[in-house]
């Protein structure tokens, strides 16, 4: 490990042995160099490992400068040249942090020595280079005796380089994209950002973004219990539309709470998932106040790289997963990615199963140094969904007749139980600089897809008996959708202030059709259930409905920098179309509005790393759900007054943040068993506060914990709700978790990682006189290298979810139409053997 920022004399002695030098800095070492100052952390390259003593450093540095490479750069800016060379010769290079301004370097091709080819790179430059511990490169600017030259920089073969929305080494991002659409640092951001990388995806054993989303502050992820057939993820106490706030690659997944064939991406195709809190309406439009869960895509990389991985566990678990990438052609003008999966297994519910197949091609084309276009796919079937089923909260929360039922019971029947999903996205991300000022990106994406649904359900007890009343609820449905996102960025200054102007128009149009059939069904005993007599009848629909959505806004934000003070504005003008037609009385209700929202932000940022923030934002979230009377409902509006603090010291790989935030949703709506639609309830405040903590103490040791503290109430006079807290919100949770891995000795090799969650309780009713008791749950993971034993590029992962096999009730929603319990999911046990190349 080397901390970049101390600053390197160059002695008489040093001069007489280099060579004349340049370089030039653009905007890709602007990002690593931002990145290495943060972290004060730096990925070494296989040389490191020469720099042991002193004859060795001396022996590495005569291999380094006789050693021939064979190499392919074309003619361009200098720093990519030198970027490139780094790459091919597979050798360590440090940059000037500063002073590297404007240069091009020629074409070079075929083999030659290293030395050769930093002389030919380099020659009448007025920069030097040379050789230092275990061969490293050092491009250095030609100083007189005894003025210390610009600190160094380091570039690595394989090293990866922070991208806003890209991949992340460990756990802790320093940049994000999801709050603003620009590449700002979260210290630098007036808002509360939480990412959750790949690598913590992975050693938690994540198999949804719900899973992913465990350990984040704020987040509760146990609405639907053990059930994966949805994303349901609540954020700041605002449960409504808790399956409408997913968005990937900066495009809003189309989900809604009208429709059962809501989108859900599989965590194995993302990068990372930036968790921004509070209402995001002025940049995505309609969204949740809660705030929302920004997906990243892995996408091409211009270096060859691939890995092939299976699994098996708990449960008949067994899956299959590959993701392949690298360039198209030698001048690096195209690359390609493929990643795929299957996926299958039994479910903890008796009888039912889970299976997927997904496969997601892309391609990036650099079109010129300034034109830039990724296209990409994704396709998913799901032939079996598991269930999604709820039960009493006598038998569950307390016993039935002296019994509770057990969390492997299945309310349903085999014989007449389906999730079918098919679901397709296409699309495209544009982006074309105009010079030093101007960017301008287009992203668009279709997709589609089609549900068949075939359940039975329990509707309560039958009587004073163990027998539960059942109803069948089934149907084809089928979603059609485009959105499109144009963006025009500035970076620009009017005197001393700094501005990075954000304007853009967007565009969302949805529709959903839907044939349903709600019928009666054959009871069944909870302790003694006998399957395979439903006792339904299919006919014809009892529903069908023709639903459709146009949105589109157009908006404007600036960033503005003043020294250390940061502020940020936005606005937001969206017009919105809906309609609603049921299609068996032929009966149309649709409505058009309108609605402007603002944000606005403050930070000032010490130079020890501490930055404190205010921020005043708005939501607004329209609906394709109806009332009663098959009127639309009202768009609930969201508003939200933050004020917290970041703290990353200098010079560390950690941060820490704390958010105290209050938001009201207005207009908020829950639904009703017996007349399949919605009821306005009021209004939500939600209060609270959230503490997060993400550090690499150690080159081995990474730690993650999180407090949040949400009070939550309805204000809705009139309604037995008026002053309660709403079902499934944990008033408290809190999280740690801990990553070690040994890096020498006989244990080199090997990582242990270990995580408890805690959720305290929830009202399980609307009066909150029943309550869901609070849980506490332990996950645990092994990680080896199976470099170790000869199998190079190899490792095996081992994850244990609830290690304690604890049986708890997740959350629960009792109202005057329905009594529903969820489960949560029991002990699980994934082992996972990858190979990379």
């Amino acid at each position: 490990m080397m901390n970049s920022g101390n600053a390197m004399l160059l002695t008489t002695a040093d001069q007489a042995s280099v060579h004349p030098a340049i370089g030039m800095r653009n905007q890709w070492i602007r990002h690593l160099v931002a990145t290495t100052l943060i972290s004060g952390v730096v990925v070494t390259s296989p040389w490191q490992a020469m720099a042991t003593a002193q004859d060795t450093n001396v022996e590495s540095i005569e291999v380094a400068q006789s050693t021939l490479v064979t190499l392919d750069i074309p003619a361009q800016e200098l720093d990519r040249a030198l970027t490139s060379f780094a790459d091919q010769a597979g050798v360590k290079l440090f940059f000037p942090s500063e002073g590297l301004n404007g240069l091009e370097a020629q074409a070079l091709q075929g083999e030659m020595s290293v030395d050769a080819a930093l002389g030919a790179l380099l020659s009448g430059t007025g920069f030097t280079w040379r050789y230092t511990d275990g061969g490293t490169i050092t491009i250095q600017k030609v100083a007189a005796s005894g003025v210390n030259v610009l600190d160094p920089v380091r570039v690595d073969a394989n090293a990866i380089d922070e991208q806003p929305d890209g991949p992340v080494a460990g756990y802790i991002a320093s940049q994000s994209q999801a709050a603003t659409k620009t590449g700002t640092p979260i210290l630098e951001t007036a808002q509360s950002i939480s990412v959750v990388t790949k690598d913590q995806m992975e050693d938690q054993g994540s198999q949804t973004v719900m899973q992913a989303l465990r350990y984040t502050p704020g987040a509760f992820t146990g609405q639907v219990g053990a059930s994966n057939r949805y994303d349901y993820v609540i954020l700041r106490g605002l449960v409504d539309r808790s399956i409408d706030n997913i968005y990937l690659d900066g495009l809003k997944t189309m989900s809604d709470d009208s429709t059962y064939s809501s989108m859900q991406i599989d965590p194995y195709f993302v990068e990372r998932a930036d968790v921004v809190k509070g209402p995001a309406s002025v940049l995505y439009g309609r969204s949740s106040p809660g705030g929302l869960v920004a997906l990243s895509s892995k996408k091409p990389q211009f270096e060859q790289q691939g890995e092939v991985e299976v699994s098996y566990g708990s449960r008949n678990q067994r899956g299959l997963g590959f993701d392949l990438t690298g360039p198209l052609d030698d001048a690096g003008k195209f690359a390609y990615r493929i990643v795929g999966k299957a996926d299958a297994s039994d479910t903890q519910f008796e009888g039912t199963e889970e299976e997927r197949y997904t496969i997601a091609p892309s391609l990036t084309a650099n079109v010129s140094d300034d034109t830039r276009i990724t296209l990409m796919g994704y396709f998913q079937k799901d032939p079996e969904g598991g269930t999604h089923n709820g039960l009493p909260s006598e038998g569950t929360l307390f016993p039935r007749n002296g019994q509770y039922i057990s969390n492997n019971f299945f309310d349903g029947d085999p014989a007449l139980e389906s999730f079918e999903r098919t679901q397709n996205m296409v699309g495209y991300e544009f982006e074309h600089d105009f010079g030093d000022t101007w960017t301008v990106r287009q992203n668009f994406r279709f997709l589609d897809a089609d549900v068949h649904l075939d359940q039975v359900y329990q509707e309560g007890w039958s009587g004073a008996s163990n027998e539960l009343s059942r109803t069948y609820g089934g149907g084809d449905e089928s979603l059609r959708a485009f959105t499109v996102d144009n963006q025009a960025e500035a970076n620009f200054a009017t005197g001393d202030i700094d501005h990075t102007v954000l304007t853009g128009f967007d565009y969302q149009n949805r529709k959903t059709e839907n044939e349903w059939q709600f019928l009666g069904a054959s009871n069944l005993d909870a302790f003694n259930p006998v399957y395979g007599n439903p006792g339904v009848t299919l006919g014809a629909p009892t529903s069908s409905n023709s639903r459709s959505l146009e949105q589109s806004g157009l908006y404007v934000a600036d960033q503005l920098a003043y020294g250390n003070w940061r502020f940020s504005f936005g606005l937001r003008q969206d017009w919105l179309e809906t309609s609603n037609l049921n299609r068996l009385t032929n009966v149309e209700q649709s409505e058009d509005r309108s609605k402007l929202t603002k944000r606005g932000g403050v930070l000032y940022l010490f130079d020890n790393g501490i930055a404190p923030y205010f921020n005043y934002s708005e939501s607004f979230n329209p609906s394709l759900s109806s009332d009663a009377s098959g009127k639309p409902l009202e768009p609930t509006e969201g508003t939200q007054y933050e004020v917290g603090v970041k703290f990353q010291p200098e010079g560390s790989n950690t941060m820490l943040s704390a958010a105290a935030f209050h938001i009201e949703q207005e207009n908020a709506a829950v639904y009703n068993n017996s007349t399949f639609a919605y009821e306005p309830i009021g209004t939500i405040e939600s209060q609270g506060l959230e503490l997060e903590a993400r550090t690499d103490l150690t080159e081995s040791l990474s730690i993650l914990a999180g407090y949040t503290f949400t009070d939550a109430s309805y204000d809705a006079p009139g309604s037995v709700k008026d002053g309660n807290r709403p079902q499934q919100v944990p008033e408290h949770m809190a999280s740690l978790w801990g990553h070690y891995r040994f890096l020498d000795g006989a244990l080199d090799g090997l990582g242990i990682g270990a995580g408890v969650r805690y959720v305290g309780e929830t009202a399980a009713n609307e009066a909150n006189t029943i309550t869901v008791p609070d849980y506490t749950l332990v996950d645990v993971v092994l990680n080896y290298d199976l470099t170790q034993l000869g199998m190079n590029n190899a490792d095996v992962r081992l994850n244990i979810n609830n290690l304690m096999d604890e049986k708890y009730v997740s959350s629960c929603l009792i109202t005057q139409w329905s009594d529903n319990c969820y489960y949560g999911e029991e002990r699980t046990v994934l082992a996972t053997l990858r190979y990379k190349f």
